[in-house]
């Protein structure tokens, strides 16, 4: 009758953690059959889990090599015994003294067993006929026993490994935008807190030179997140939390004062068509001058300079005609924070001069507008469907204007 034994040879002494290990792979195999180099590659995956380094792993794919079968087998035979020679010359030379560590933190983890012999050497027995009978050396059974246990978490180290990459890159994405973004606005001479932010994502950036654990990274990225949200409220960029839409991350941002004559509906469904000279006769003459009669209001100049005085300083000179307006439209909308694109949209969609008239009516009611370059955006919208016209807007401005005239 064989005795298997349960204990090491020599000094070393049983202790809890050796028969703990051993009993965690005395269980009946999940799988009855697997091969091994795939467990060896789920192992090398999930060996953060196991406490194995790279080491370890040298010397079990060299245990596994002296294995002739293709698969671990619960039915064969799977104690290898080779030499500390022949071990080390396929561990590529590893010393003897670093063999015996690696081996013991093997067996300490459970994923071999050591079955010793009386004497403490590795052989093998055969019986007459030639077949193995028994074999002392390691017992690679609880690969096998382990193996679904294996498997399992080396999909849990996968699943982490892409969270983390995942996180990673957001991070990087965010603090590129951050970056970008900083020295856009800084170059543009846009107001804004740009050192204040510059100074906030520094630090985040010189992180990246870490190796970071996911809580780091959704520390870092949750900072970057908020530096990125402050630049593109500063730069009137849509952000990742908001709408697509540009007229639906306008209407949210915009000040929702009724006062602020909030997407003002168009009352005319067609196109403008050319302007009439205004009757005051020198204006007149300035629209026919100097501007496109397809894309001019269908306002009398003299009108949206008198509804919209606050853009009069910041005129050279006077403004003697649309062209005028347009020109210190386009000067004063990075003073309120719009953005260059927003502008050439708004340009494009509506018209110059009619897109001058619109920022130039917002600059008048600037105080009860949140986010003038989100609002712009979502007038152009509206205007892209016809459904916008500034008439409106100066003529509500007109009424305030004569309330307060009425009241003084």
């Amino acid at each position: 009758m064989q005795h298997v034994s349960l204990t090491p040879f020599g000094r070393q002494p049983v202790t809890s953690a050796l028969l703990a290990a051993r009993q965690s792979g005395s269980g009946t195999p999940a799988l009855p059959r697997i091969d091994k180099w795939s467990l060896f590659a789920d192992l090398r995956t999930a060996r953060a889990a196991f406490g194995l380094t790279d080491r370890d792993l040298s010397v079990l794919y060299a245990l596994l090599s002296f294995l002739p079968a293709k698969t671990l087998d619960q039915d064969a035979a799977l104690v290898v015994f080779p030499s500390n020679a022949s071990l080390s010359d396929r561990a590529h030379g590893m010393a003897e003294s670093t063999l015996r560590r690696h081996l013991a933190a093997l067996v300490r983890v459970g994923l071999i067993w050591r079955q010793d012999s009386p004497n403490g050497k590795r052989y093998a027995r055969r019986d007459g006929s030639g077949a193995l009978a028994q074999a002392f050396g390691f017992d690679l059974r609880p690969l096998l026993a382990r193996a679904e246990e294996i498997a399992r978490l080396a999909a849990d180290a996968t699943a982490q490994a892409e969270a983390l990459r995942v996180a990673r890159e957001t991070l990087v994405l965010r603090l590129r935008d951050a970056a970008k973004l900083l020295a856009h606005g800084q170059d543009s001479g846009l107001p804004g807190d740009w050192a204040g932010l510059a100074a906030r994502l520094m630090p985040l950036r010189a992180a990246l030179r870490r190796k970071l654990d996911a809580e780091t990274l959704a520390t870092l990225s949750a900072q970057a997140g908020d530096i990125l949200r402050a630049l593109c409220a500063m730069l009137d960029v849509p952000t990742e939390n908001m709408h697509g839409s540009a007229a639906h991350s306008g209407r949210h941002q915009t000040n929702s004062n009724p006062d602020s004559f909030d997407l003002e509906p168009c009352r005319e469904t067609a196109k403008a068509e050319p302007a009439a000279p205004d009757p005051g006769g020198a204006e007149g003459e300035a629209v026919a001058q100097d501007a496109d009669p397809r894309t001019v209001p269908q306002l009398p100049f003299h009108l949206v300079v008198k509804a919209c005085p606050d853009l009069v300083p910041y005129a050279d000179g006077r403004l003697s005609g649309w062209r005028d307006l347009v020109a210190t439209a386009a000067r004063v909308r990075g003073m309120m924070g719009i953005s260059p694109s927003a502008w050439e949209e708004a340009s494009h969609v509506m018209g110059p001069e009619v897109a001058a008239v619109t920022v130039a009516a917002m600059l008048q009611r600037f105080d009860r507008i949140a986010n003038p370059g989100g609002y712009l955006r979502a007038l152009s919208a509206k205007a892209a469907t016809g459904g916008f016209s500034p008439g409106p807007m100066v003529m509500a401005l007109l009424q305030d204007g004569a309330r307060g005239a009425g009241k003084s």
